[in-house]
């Protein structure tokens, strides 16, 4: 989807009846030979190619699940065979009893596309984890944020963060150096270890024993529905944006990270604007730390008391699960977890600054949910090809309408006013922003994952219009769960 300002708009648009440009043209071929056999009286033969004809238009227009249908069917076949041969089977050399090297990850399906090297020294950070996409050459880095949350924010504040935000999609633009931002934000069962060793740390010695058992009481009921928050930015830029900076800094990994660090550093002032504390940029332990997590939540309590001991994070040999499953298609199923996913469609009507916030709201104890939003910065002669491409799309659209005595909607009046609204901001030099939403639920594997998968769908409905990810569960887990910034996607050769 596109933004710009607080609208959105559809990403792709059909230009005649809902359909694009490669749809209408699969039509029009499917028509053609009915046609002219029509016009050479062959009756017979016409009435033979029309169910073939229909059958066509059907793949090319009828939607299955928000999808067209050979775009589903292609989607099922993939997935079927992956099912059939256990390419969805995931099994960890670790727990096959392989010999594994603590510098290599072992991540399966969507994750082995990433590489995570040690980039060069980024000041007090030490050496920041880069992430490398090895499918689409792009170059990256992962951050954990504090913030204050807008719980509790009133509606002034929220118009403020929200115009933050905007002046920080701004400066992206303004750098030419990174063009992607996802946000990651987990509410996660509190395992209470962090409070444990603060009770041990600070406990006093001559406290009674009723207070003493009284207080252990009471931190056994509450620490059962407790739940934490965890957010991650992850950043990153194209490979032909840091070549020729990488090149004068030495090249390989350690240029691409010195190309990409001052994007990095440009980050700090505007999310302090926000109300974010300075990012801390995850090493190669943090991000194994971040990925283990993501696959497992209660890893997280030995995760933690590691750290408190002193013995140092994890490598990132075991930063994955032991065992993980895409097989159903509908439901991923990871180190005894099942994780559902949905993406959400932006109506056009804008939304306040905070309005993800009651998807994050867990209804039982035990559950996980992750919320992830995916930015991406257009160029700017994309951006105005874009926008000039919409504009006229919609202005054409409803002025034919009209000459032909078709009654205008008040939705095509709507659309050709935000259009040129979005162009005009364009030409006033704002950017023209792609986001997609993606939203999980985590459940232990032996509860009603589809109880849990309906509950966070209500949640989603008052605001937004669900899609259930279905046949590709394993890849949306990846998308609202772990911080790598896999979430956008070119569709080119897809309908």
């Amino acid at each position: 989807m596109t933004s710009v300002g607080a609208s959105f708009r559809k990403e792709r648009l059909g230009w005649v009846f809902g359909l694009n440009l490669v749809q209408l043209a699969v039509v029009m071929a499917a028509v053609a030979p009915v046609l002219a056999l029509m016009t050479m009286q062959r009756y017979r033969a016409a009435a033979i190619w029309l169910p073939v004809a229909g059958l066509i238009i059907c793949l090319a227009t009828v939607p299955i699940r928000n999808r067209v249908a050979v775009t589903w069917l292609g989607h099922w076949c993939k997935q079927a065979t992956g099912a059939a041969l256990q390419w969805s089977e995931f099994q960890s050399k670790a727990a096959a009893g392989q010999v594994v090297v603590a510098e290599e990850p072992d991540l399966p399906g969507p994750l082995t596309r990433f590489r995570f090297p040690d980039g060069p020294q980024l000041g007090e950070h030490g050496r920041v984890c880069l992430t490398h996409d090895t499918v689409e050459d792009r170059w990256g880095a992962t951050a954990r944020l504090s913030f204050r949350g807008v719980g509790l924010a009133s509606a002034a504040e929220c118009a403020s963060l929200a115009e933050g935000l905007g002046n920080l999609a701004v400066s992206l633009n303004a750098s030419r150096r990174i063009n992607r931002m996802s946000l990651y934000v987990r509410t996660v069962p509190d395992d209470g270890t962090t409070y444990a060793a603060y009770r041990r740390a600070n406990e006093v010695a001559d406290v009674p024993e009723k207070v003493r058992i009284g207080a252990a009481q009471l931190a056994r009921m509450t620490g059962s529905a407790a739940v934490c928050t965890e957010a991650f930015l992850h950043v990153s830029a194209k490979e032909s944006t840091l070549r020729g900076r990488a090149k004068d800094a030495g090249g390989g990994v350690a240029g691409r990270g010195y190309a990409l660090y001052p994007g990095l550093s440009g980050l700090t002032e505007p999310l302090a604007a926000m109300g974010v504390d300075a990012p801390a940029w995850l090493t190669g332990e943090g991000m194994a730390a971040a990925l283990r997590t993501g696959f497992c939540p209660a890893a997280a309590a030995g995760v933690t008391q590691r750290a408190l001991d002193g013995h140092g994070g994890l490598p990132l040999a075991v930063a994955g699960p032991t065992r993980a499953s895409g097989a159903s298609g509908r439901v991923y199923y990871h180190d005894g977890y099942a994780t559902v996913s949905f993406t959400l469609m932006m109506r056009e009507s804008s939304l306040p600054f905070g309005a993800l916030g009651p998807l994050l709201t867990v209804h039982r104890a035990g559950e996980r949910r992750c919320v992830a939003v995916h930015y991406e910065v257009l160029e700017t002669k994309a951006a105005q090809r874009i926008a000039s491409r919409e504009r006229g799309h919609t202005t054409v659209l409803r002025s034919f309408k009209a000459s032909k005595g078709f009654g205008v909607k008040a939705s095509d009046t709507r659309a050709q006013a935000s259009a040129e609204r979005q162009e005009n901001a364009v030409a006033a030099g704002h950017a023209l922003v792609r986001a997609a939403v993606v939203v999980s639920v985590t459940v232990p594997a032996e509860w009603n994952i589809a109880e849990r998968a309906d509950a966070l769908e209500n949640d989603i409905v008052g605001l937004f219009n669900p899609v259930r990810l279905d046949l590709v569960q394993d890849s949306a887990f990846v998308a609202a769960c772990l911080p790598v910034g896999l979430g956008l996607h070119k569709l080119r050769g897809e309908f």
